[in-house]
C-alpha cells in the first residue's frame, strides 16, 4: 500500500509494484509449466537409473546420447517424419479452408437455413456412429491405407467452426462488405479480398490447433494406414517403443540382459518425446502473437 499526499488515505499498489508482482507471479507460472518439459530433455540424456534417484533435477547426470541414436538407427524413422511433415502440411491446409468454407456462409445472418445447419453441425459434437462404423464407412469409400482417410471423416473440427464463425460475426466489419457489395463485387470476391485478409489472427489459431492435432494423431493412422512405408513419426516412435520394450521382456531370462534393455527402453521413451514435440516447439514462436488475439475474439460472442 501507498500513501497518498493530498488525502493522507491509504491507496492501492504503485504502477512500479503491480509490475514486479505480477512478472514474479508469471514467472511462477512459467516455471511450473515448462519444468516438465525441460525436465523430459535432461533425462533424455541421463542415466535412466540417475533420473529414478533424483538425481537430474536441473542438469543432466552421465551425459549421453545412447537414446537417441537407438530412435535414429531405426531405418523407419525419417520417413516417418516426412510422412508426418506431409500429412501435417496438407491436413492443416485442407481443414483451415474447410473451416473458412464453412464458418463464413453460417455467420452471414441472412443465409437461408442458417440456424438448421448450425444445430447440425452442433449435434455431430455430442453423438456419432462409432469407431466401427466409421472404420465401415472409410472402407467403403476406398480410402483404407489412404492417406485421405486421415483427413475426410474429420477435417472439420466443429468446435473450431464455432470459433472462426464467431470471429467472422464479430470482428469483420459488415460496412466493408456492404460497401464491397454495392460496388458490385460477388460473394467469392468478398470473401477472397476482404474477409480472409481480415481474419489472419483467427487463421493462425486454426492452423495451430490443427497442426497440433494432425502431428500428434498416431492412432488414426494406426487404423486406416496398415502399411509401415506410410506410417507417421508418432506411430513410428510408438512402434520403436513397443519392440525395445518387448526385447527388454524377452532378455529378462538372460543374465544383465534385462537391465540394459530396460535401460534402454527408458532412454528411448525420453528421447520419444522430445524428437515428437520439437517441431511444433519451433513452429509455435512464430504464430504465437496471433495466438491470443485471434482466440480471444473468436471465443467471445458479442
Amino acid at each position: 500500500m501507498r500513501k497518498n499526499t493530498k488525502s493522507g488515505k491509504l491507496t492501492g499498489l504503485s504502477e512500479k509494484s503491480s509490475d514486479i508482482i505480477l512478472v514474479v507471479i508469471c514467472s511462477i507460472i512459467l516455471l511450473i509449466v515448462a519444468y516438465p518439459l525441460y525436465y523430459v530433455l535432461i533425462a533424455s540424456v541421463s542415466n535412466p537409473y540417475d533420473v529414478y534417484a533424483g538425481k537430474t533435477f536441473l542438469l543432466p547426470s552421465q551425459f549421453t546420447l545412447d537414446g537417441y541414436k537407438s530412435v535414429f538407427a531405426d531405418p523407419g524413422i525419417l520417413l516417418g517424419l516426412f510422412n508426418s511433415f506431409k500429412y501435417t502440411i496438407i491436413g492443416t491446409v485442407f481443414s483451415v479452408v474447410m473451416l473458412y468454407l464453412a464458418a463464413y456462409p453460417l455467420s452471414v445472418k441472412d443465409l437461408p437455413g442458417r440456424k438448421f445447419f448450425s444445430i447440425f453441425f452442433i449435434i455431430t459434437m455430442y453423438f456419432g456412429g462409432g469407431m466401427v462404423p466409421t472404420y465401415l464407412v472409410v472402407k467403403e469409400t476406398g480410402l483404407i491405407n489412404s492417406m485421405w482417410a486421415l483427413f475426410l471423416p474429420g477435417g472439420v473440427a466443429v468446435g473450431n467452426l464455432i470459433i472462426v464463425r464467431n470471429f467472422f460475426e464479430n470482428s469483420i466489419p459488415k460496412e466493408m462488405i456492404e460497401a464491397a457489395n454495392i460496388d458490385g463485387a460477388s460473394k467469392w470476391t468478398t470473401f477472397i479480398k476482404i474477409v480472409v485478409p481480415l481474419s489472419r489472427s483467427i487463421m493462425a489459431v486454426m492452423v495451430v490447433f490443427s497442426m497440433v492435432a494432425y502431428w500428434n494423431d498416431w492412432f488414426t493412422s494406426m487404423i486406416y494406414l496398415p502399411s509401415p512405408n506410410k506410417a507417421p513419426l508418432p506411430l513410428v516412435l510408438r512402434n520403436i517403443l513397443i519392440k525395445s520394450s518387448a526385447s527388454a521382456s524377452q532378455a529378462s531370462t538372460i543374465s544383465g540382459g534385462f537391465a540394459e534393455l530396460n535401460k534402454m527402453t527408458e532412454m528411448i521413451k525420453f528421447s520419444s518425446i522430445i524428437i515428437a514435440a520439437l517441431p511444433m516447439l519451433i513452429i509455435y514462436p512464430f504464430v504465437q502473437k496471433y495466438f491470443e488475439k485471434g482466440f480471444m475474439a473468436g471465443a467471445v460472442k458479442g
